[in-house]
């Protein structure tokens, strides 16, 4: 188990986005488990070469979809609600569904056949697995 996230400058992905991202992962993943303190924002900023406020908007973020806890003083902690990171990968599934639609009229494709290219992008990630 390690508390090391891996943050790039060259992906597209915002530094903080990265972090909630990862986050969510090792939680869902079991990696960390209800309870387990995160890095303190000092730490990960040190180690991870961001600053302080993108790492405290992060926490901030994961705080608010009630993925973490932060207590005065200790620190933050994964939250013990085992279904709040799924409720917020739930949210972003919906986000990108409604793009997809969006997409799929933009290019005038009948129901059928986006159902259909889900259906094979499904197929290709399971087989990738």
């Amino acid at each position: 188990m390690t508390d090391a996230l891996v943050l790039s400058n060259q992906s597209p992905t915002p530094m903080y986005a990265q972090i909630v991202e990862q986050v969510l992962a090792k939680v869902m993943a079991g990696e960390w488990p209800p309870g387990h303190p995160l890095p303190s924002i000092r730490e990960l900023a040190a180690r991870s070469r961001v600053s302080v406020i993108t790492i405290k908007r992060a926490y901030l973020e994961l705080e608010r979809a009630g993925v973490i806890v932060t207590q005065q003083g200790k620190g933050s902690f994964v939250a013990d609600r085992a279904d709040a990171s799924r409720a917020v990968l739930m949210n972003e599934f919906h986000a990108q569904l409604t793009a997809l639609a969006a997409t799929a009229q933009t290019l005038r494709l009948e129901p059928d056949e986006v159902l259909r290219f889900v259906t094979a992008a499904l197929s290709e990630s399971t087989e990738d697995t």
